[in-house]
């Protein structure tokens, strides 16, 4: 029998946008997250700075995958923002990490997502590689959330 409370591995997860899985990805990258610091002092105080917090600040969110005909989907949610319609184009969504019986596992979840930059695959015809699409996915916020 598995062992399910051991760290999980990096490559099975899924993809969800607005609630629905999309096609497989061969690469998500999690951003980084941090809130930026405000060094502060009044007149009186000891001649130390205070630390205090600013904004949050959010990474983008990387995705990969090998270009298939359900991929076009995703091209069309890019053209979404090239054609100015942003409001229509934000999204929900969630990279969940599966464990090794494919049951949910750690989920992320990113508000008010839509495609900054979409990249075709570079094609070689004298190599046998896969064709690669990406996808960099701007947001406004992100949250582990425990299953």
């Amino acid at each position: 029998m598995p062992d399910t409370h051991g760290p999980f591995r990096n490559e099975r997860f899924r993809l969800e946008i607005d609630g629905i899985d999309m096609a497989g990805f061969s690469s998500a990258t999690i951003p980084e997250n941090s809130t930026s610091e405000i060094e502060y002092r009044e007149g009186n105080d000891p001649p130390t700075v205070r630390k205090l917090s600013s904004l949050n600040e959010y990474g983008n969110l990387s995705l990969e995958s090998g270009t298939t005909d359900a991929s076009y989907e995703l091209y069309e949610w890019r053209q979404l923002v090239e054609q100015g319609q942003l409001d229509e184009a934000r999204r929900t969504i969630a990279v969940v990490l599966l464990n090794q019986e494919g049951d949910a596992g750690a989920r992320w979840e990113f508000r008010r997502a839509w495609p900054q930059e979409y990249s075709a695959p570079d094609l070689d015809a004298t190599g046998n590689e896969v064709a690669i699409e990406s996808l960099e996915i701007v947001h406004e916020g992100m949250e582990r959330i425990e299953l």
